[in-house]
């Protein structure tokens, strides 16, 4: 029988993966997810490459989920008259609204946000925390500094705040144009970043109006704190591990990636787990040790997907490391301890008729022979809570909105199967066989798992559990109308 992984890649798309055959490439490879950066590009670029994906989709004739991370405020200084300062432990140093050119004493920081949020003893850091500034007097347009770190500043260097809520929206200007021409565009995932607290992924919720489901990128101390809380108002998390791991202490990073991923499953939402995954293939045909064991980590975890960034847009080796990453999966999903871990970190409470049906099905599966369980779900919500289970056998999401089968691409073993409306259980059941034998998971001698709810296509209505052959004589000789 035919078995695939169960994680999802997700794969960033830029200069070296610009082309069709290169995502038709990435996709042979193992990508299930590709990421537009609205960070870099123009949004005719955005477009084509679009345009690219659904054309390989169509080719391929698979469902191919798309994700445009928004790049959120970018919190920078300002330009200096040299070209770069050295600033050494203890010295003093200034930032504020001064437009001046900046020197080794201070810099413009053009963000009175900033300033009417710092407290004495607040830090900032600034070049991704390889300099860190200490407040020591502040006001509404200025913040006097001792360095604490030292190191070299240039022009337009990030800056963050890790100790306080700063009075940002985390849609910026350009975001809110960018929203609204992916959604009009016809993506599936928004990632937003520079979440802080809930109300950041509701207004993103009401902006885009149904049109695509949206991620909360956690890369902020304050996220992280309230974590709950975005979760519940969330379709999906990103654990952005590069800012989190500047704005906290590194050493802080792999327990909050570990509780997140485990709270997500909790939740059935999926879980993107991200950053520096593979970093040395930008450069090289080969990873180092220490990735390899970072990649397995997150799918020890249960993450629903691990990505590839500059991996994948603008490395040597893209095709090499989604290959690497699908491998790796491959193993760890064949090792036994990982059947275990996934088992023994089950969770979430059943409470519906839908989690009983689901969380039946699993348990069918993993006590009689069936090959598949094939789950009937026009708004995902019931394949969803089936990826939730992490049964032993493929999951088979059945439904006649191409959009809920490229929402279901980031799902942890979803397999998704776009068929048309159908009003009868029997016929239901007739497609769930034949979806399992192409897709390899069964033969016409082996039995599935069957979900579905009746009234067929309203969302919500999964109310039937049916152990079915795939043998479709049988299924017309027994299986009511």
């Amino acid at each position: 029988m035919r078995r695939l992984r169960n994680v999802k890649i997700v794969a960033t798309l830029g200069p070296a993966s610009d082309t069709y055959e290169m995502i038709r490439s990435l996709t042979e490879a193992g990508a299930n997810v590709f990421r537009l950066n609205m960070s870099h590009g123009e949004h005719g670029e955005i477009r084509e490459r679009h345009a690219m994906i659904r054309k390989v989709e169509k080719d391929l004739g698979r469902p191919i989920a798309i994700l445009a991370d928004l790049q959120g405020p970018k919190l920078r200084v300002g330009k200096f008259a040299e070209d770069s300062y050295d600033l050494e432990v203890g010295a003093k140093f200034r930032l504020d609204l001064d437009d001046a050119d900046g020197d080794m004493t201070r810099v413009q920081l053009p963000h009175p946000e900033i300033f009417a949020a710092l407290e004495v003893g607040s830090n900032l850091l600034v070049n991704d925390g390889k300099i860190r500034l200490q407040v020591e007097d502040c006001g509404k347009d200025f913040a006097n500094c001792v360095v604490t770190v030292g190191g070299t500043i240039s022009n337009r260097k990030g800056v963050n705040v890790p100790d306080v809520v700063l009075p940002l929206a985390a849609l910026s200007e350009k975001d809110l144009k960018d929203l609204e021409f992916v959604c009009d565009l016809g993506v599936d995932w928004l990632a937003l970043s520079f979440v802080q607290r809930p109300e950041d992924v509701i207004q993103a919720r009401e902006l885009a109006k149904g049109r695509a489901f949206v991620l909360s990128k956690i890369e902020k101390p304050s996220a992280v704190k309230d974590f709950d809380e975005i979760l519940k108002v969330s379709d999906g998390i990103m654990v952005a591990r590069g800012d989190l791991g500047v704005e906290l202490p590194v050493h802080a990073v792999p327990p909050i990636q570990k509780r997140l991923v485990r709270k997500c499953r909790a939740a059935a939402k999926p879980v993107i787990v991200a950053t520096q995954m593979l970093e040395s293939m930008i450069e090289s045909p080969m990873p180092t040790r220490a990735e390899v064991s970072d990649v397995a980590t997150a799918i020890y975890e249960g993450a629903d997907a691990i990505m590839l960034s500059a991996e994948s847009a603008a490395g040597d080796f893209p095709i090499e490391a989604v290959t690497t990453m699908n491998n790796v999966a491959i193993e760890v999903e064949n090792d036994p301890v990982y059947r275990d871990v996934m088992d023994a970190s089950r969770a979430g409470r059943k409470e519906t008729i839908a989690d009983a049906i689901v969380s039946a099905a699993r348990e069918i599966a993993e006590t009689t022979d069936v090959k598949a369980i094939v789950c009937y779900s026009e708004s995902g919500t019931t394949a969803a809570l089936t990826a939730r289970e992490r049964p032993h056998v493929p999951i088979v999401a059945m439904t006649s909105r191409p959009g809920t089968a490229r929402k279901l691409c980031l799902y942890w073993g979803m397999h998704c199967v776009v068929t048309g409306e159908v009003g009868r259980f029997k016929t239901a059941v007739v497609n769930a066989a034949r979806a399992a034998r192409t897709c390899g998971f069964a033969t016409e001698a082996d039995n599935i798992v069957v979900t579905a709810g009746v009234p067929f296509n309203v969302p919500g209505s999964t109310n039937i559990l049916r152990v079915a052959p795939c043998d479709e004589r049988l299924i017309f000789n027994t299986d009511p109308e």
